[in-house]
């Protein structure tokens, strides 16, 4: 895969740089913010902010995208936030909105994409994810910082921004579109769902007590899984890296058929990416962006509000 970067103020950075570009830029000291994105799923022992204390890259600070989020009436965690909780975040870390912002996840690729699709969809397109992460980055033999980490840069100034409202899918949208069938409506949007297949079929449970599994009616089983590659790290640990563009496109054509792959990448019809909780949502909204498709969207509730607005919807019938 190829990489850039551009240090031009206001130019828009590439989705994906690796640890080599990213070493070069602090290496130039070229203004970068670098974030950790980590975030483990609910049933996970292990706690994001105590793994960053650990280990990190250099410079890095710790972004909680549960804590940079919207309250939301059911609960539902790191939904979109608002312009303001964005800014407060961004000014809290220096950031500028002419800052390279590199988000990056100690699972190699995993909760980043997310936060990219915040960034992107808030109007900092000048931000990328670090491709393999933390763990590619180690195996890089670069420095990982195992001290005490640092307080957070000077406080800097961000104009309010505005959310894309073409990117962001309501509970009452979905439900529209689950009702038109995508092989014979043009105007039907492909919605794809990123959890493993198991769960999407209704076979495997969902991690969150009491969910349901099963999926939207109309929806594609496209695993987040699919576009990534397993790699083997030190001591027999294993992380991920984005596949090829023509690996991830050979995926989106298994899942969803070639023509209708070919209408996404063409810009004909609109992609829905969604998951358990709208987080990896983002890996494959992220791998349909390598591929150039120019309307794709993210159903922010995805399964969790789908399926309890679901029940809560029968329970009043």
């Amino acid at each position: 895969m190829t990489f850039g970067y551009s240090s031009s103020a206001r130019a828009e950075a590439p989705l994906i740089i690796s640890p080599s570009h990213l070493h070069q830029i602090v290496k130039e000291n070229q203004t970068v913010t670098i974030l950790d994105t980590t975030w483990f799923m609910p049933d996970s022992p292990r706690k994001a902010y105590q793994e960053f204390q650990k280990r990190r890259i250099p410079g890095a600070q710790f972004l909680d995208l549960d804590e940079v989020a919207s309250a939301h009436e059911l609960g539902l965690k790191h939904m979109m936030p608002s312009g303001v909780q964005f800014v407060e975040a961004c000014e809290k870390f220096g950031i500028q909105p002419s800052t390279h912002v590199v988000l990056y996840d100690d699972h190699g690729v995993f909760s980043s994409p997310r936060a990219l699709f915040m960034f992107r969809s808030l109007g900092h397109r000048n931000s990328s994810i670090l491709n393999g992460g933390l763990p590619l980055w180690d195996a890089k033999s670069f420095e990982v910082d195992a001290n005490p980490p640092s307080l957070p840069p000077s406080k800097s100034r961000y104009s309010l921004p505005e959310l894309d409202q073409n990117v962001i899918r309501s509970y009452e949208q979905m439900v529209a579109n689950s009702e038109l069938n995508p092989s014979t409506s043009v105007e039907a949007e492909l919605v794809l769902d990123a959890r493993p297949t198991g769960r999407f079929a209704g076979k495997d449970p969902e991690p969150r007590p009491g969910l349901s599994s099963g999926h939207i009616p109309n929806s594609f089983s496209l695993p987040f899984s699919s576009f990534l590659e397993t790699k083997e790290g030190p001591q027999g640990s294993t992380y991920t890296v984005f596949r090829e563009p023509s690996e991830i496109r050979k995926e989106l054509d298994n899942a969803v058929g070639a023509a209708q792959a070919e209408r996404i990448i063409k810009g004909e019809a609109t992609a829905v990416t969604t998951c358990g909780s709208g987080m990896t949502a983002g890996v494959i909204w992220l791998g349909l962006q390598l591929l150039g498709a120019p309307k794709l969207s993210l159903y922010d509730e995805s399964w969790t509000g789908y399926a309890m607005r679901q029940t809560s919807t029968r329970e009043k019938a």
